[in-house]
């Protein structure tokens, strides 16, 4: 945003873009599945799923307003809302191709099509690892059984 100093997560940011995501990212993305598979079976996927997405928006309007300056709030807001929305639908999309291709369910053409192309990444039809496959890979994250929905 718009403070000119790097705060120890931007450095974090920084880092994770050049040498590749943060082990301790990886204990915090299992620690939550962790609590969001018990909350699931507990209550339902489709609850938990909703407050997840409500929790993790309220969290981060906290970062952004934290991390901002009260001054640039309102002018950044529009290009704050823009860049998580697109970070989030391009997370989807890579859970959306690694899980479909692991679970062996046609889930459509991927939105990262060109992109997987242009890497070399073929989807669908075969063994592929997508971006995500290798996030969860690199964590040994399990993905949760494909449960019966409510």
């Amino acid at each position: 945003m718009a403070d000119e100093q790097q705060t120890p997560d931007a450095a974090d940011a920084s880092a994770q873009a050049q040498n590749g995501p943060d082990p301790k990212f990886f204990d915090c993305v299992n620690e939550y599945l962790e609590l969001t598979n018990k909350q699931a079976r507990q209550y339902g996927e489709k609850r938990i799923s909703l407050a997840s997405m409500y929790a993790a928006a309220r969290f981060n309007a906290h970062v952004y307003l934290v991390s901002v300056k009260p001054i640039h709030a309102a002018g950044e807001r529009k290009d704050f809302l823009d860049y998580m929305t697109t970070m989030y639908r391009r997370m989807l999309n890579e859970h959306l191709d690694g899980m479909g291709q692991e679970r062996g369910i046609d889930v459509g053409e991927s939105e990262l099509a060109a992109e997987y192309a242009a890497a070399g990444i073929q989807v669908g039809g075969g063994p592929t690892q997508t971006p995500a496959g290798d996030y969860v890979a690199a964590a040994g994250a399990v993905p949760p059984a494909a449960a019966a929905n409510e």
